[in-house]
């Protein structure tokens, strides 16, 4: 149901499934993403969940989700026009693209909302305010 609680969501918009069962969710108007571990009732907090803000611990109506083989989560932060990265039991995550305005250079997002690793490790997110997807290599 809707709500705060470890097993409500409020607005979720993105879902992503692990290889390990595990689906991550990306909450939005909690802020947060929430992940279950297969057959569980509740989730855990894996990002944000700290209220709406643009500090390291926060997120501001966040939208795609993805997660890595090390059950890192990247976040698409919308309305901080940046993406997220949390590394697995980090309590702050760390900004690793935009986040510097919502302008059209090559470094810059305006409410992304998608993104997607391809097999090579790049990364390609939808910068939906800039009407295009770009790609970055952030190894």
């Amino acid at each position: 149901g809707n709500g705060n609680r470890l097993d409500q969501l409020s607005d979720p918009r993105y879902v992503f499934g692990d290889r390990d069962h595990s689906v991550y969710v990306s909450d939005r108007h909690n802020h947060r993403v929430m992940k279950w571990d297969e057959g569980t009732k509740q989730g855990i907090r894996v990002a944000g969940g700290q209220g709406q803000g643009n500090s390291l611990t926060q997120l501001n109506e966040l939208r795609g989700v993805v997660v890595d083989q090390l059950s890192t989560v990247y976040v698409t932060d919308n309305h901080n026009h940046r993406i997220m990265r949390w590394p697995k039991g980090a309590t702050q995550g760390s900004i690793i693209i935009g986040g510097n305005g919502q302008e059209a250079q090559s470094n810059q997002l305006a409410f992304p909302v998608g993104l997607s690793f391809d097999r090579h490790g790049n990364l390609y997110v939808v910068d939906n305010g800039n009407q295009r997807v770009q790609k970055f290599n952030i190894q």
